[in-house]
């Protein structure tokens, strides 16, 4: 049978290699001069190609259609697979998972090689402008050139990432052929918030608690590595609240705790302390050895004192010092777009997939997976063993 996988990320070089294990001619259409290109920017070079902690839980959009594919092709026989490609993996403790070289180049080459050991025909520099059922399967139109296939697998990506390949198009050819799509945001992206304070915290880390509030309705938590840029904060603790972020609509504020362990009580036994121990010290070093100098002079500046003397302040100024240092408020403005995102919330409505073979129920023959559907993970490697697991399924083509 005739295979065109339209896309050459790390979904659809899955699902390429595993349409050809079954015997199946296979032919992949890039977009870009090489496959595999976005693969090369994930874990910031390193790769994170999996997590030991992939669970549903850790998975959004479609309501429970990732589960049937994440069991079939799990985090074990992920990694089986890749030894069997050569690639050497590491582990730390967080579960993630990482090429024992620490370069993305090693996964995307052990792929490479494969596609090429498979007899894959791999056809780059190829953007899709249509795919139009035929008499026999489909026909697929380039700007240069036209394909039939048998079976196609749908794998274009998101809109996210556009500088390293990312396009709407996967959305585009499915709408053609009469599917539908949710609403799309950046995710695993940096936060934007009133610049004031981040601006002159630019490059200064921080491990905290982070609350995204409406007024005092929690809206998401988390915890972990907070970092100020000029324009609000990132890191990956912050990743994984942006979606809601993006989808959380306007009213929003970060709350960042620097003192998570602690009771606000307890922060203010604490000042009381460092009151006393730094007396003839101005209030902005009350802080001092707790956190980032610049950090610590930026919340007893919040909290409306500077210049004066330690030994002045009431316990009544330290309890906005410790108010601060617990509920660090920035008004929320928005995301970065989707330039900047690593995934795309939101994609092709699952409702319209059968979960447990990725094919179309609107169009038979039609398959689809990784990113281009409605299915996005945290921040940690789950995104590409999505990718893995949905391609695998894709492949298995009927």
């Amino acid at each position: 049978m005739k295979i065109c996988v339209i896309g050459g990320g790390a979904a659809g070089m899955m699902a390429a290699l595993t349409a050809a294990e079954s015997g199946h001619s296979v032919l992949l259409l890039e977009r870009q001069s090489r496959v595999g290109r976005k693969l090369l920017a994930t874990g910031n070079g390193r790769c994170n190609l999996t997590n030991y902690n992939v669970s549903p839980a850790h998975y959004h959009g479609g309501a429970g259609f990732c589960d049937f594919a994440l069991e079939q092709f799990d985090v074990g026989a992920t990694l089986q697979y890749f030894a069997s490609l050569g690639l050497l993996t590491v582990s730390e403790s967080s579960g993630r998972v990482y090429p024992m070289s620490n370069m993305a180049g090693s996964v995307l080459d052990v792929l490479r090689y494969a596609l090429e050991r498979s007899g894959i025909d791999v056809r780059t520099n190829q953007v899709v402008t249509g795919i139009r059922k035929a008499p026999e399967g489909f026909a697929v139109h380039t700007e240069t050139a036209a394909f039939s296939a048998q079976r196609i697998i749908l794998a274009a990506g998101g809109g996210a990432g556009s500088k390293v390949g990312g396009v709407m198009d996967g959305y585009r050819l499915a709408k053609d052929l009469g599917h539908h799509r949710t609403a799309l945001y950046p995710s695993l992206v940096q936060v934007k918030t009133d610049p004031t304070y981040p601006r002159a915290l630019k490059g200064v880390k921080a491990e905290c608690g982070i609350a995204i509030c409406r007024g005092d309705q929690l809206i998401a938590h988390n915890r972990g590595e907070v970092l100020f840029t000029e324009y609000g904060v990132s890191g990956p603790a912050i990743f994984d609240l942006s979606r809601a972020v993006s989808t959380g609509g306007e009213g929003l504020s970060c709350v960042l705790n620097f003192f998570p362990d602690w009771s606000e009580s307890e922060v203010l036994h604490w000042l009381g302390q460092r009151r006393e121990a730094m007396a003839a010290h101005e209030a902005s070093t009350l802080l001092t050895g707790s956190c980032h100098t610049r950090l610590g002079q930026m919340i007893c500046k919040a909290a409306g004192f500077t210049n004066q003397k330690a030994s002045t302040l009431t316990r009544t100024d330290l309890r906005r010092i410790a108010e601060q240092a617990t509920h660090f408020t920035l008004l929320i403005t928005g995301t970065c777009g989707f330039d900047q995102a690593q995934v795309t919330a939101g994609g092709l409505d699952t409702r319209e997939f059968d979960p447990q073979t990725l094919q179309s129920r609107l169009v038979p023959g039609l398959y689809a997976c990784g990113e281009v559907l409605d299915v996005d993970g945290d921040c940690g490697g789950y995104n590409l063993q999505w990718a893995w697991s949905s391609g695998r399924l894709a492949g298995k083509v009927l």
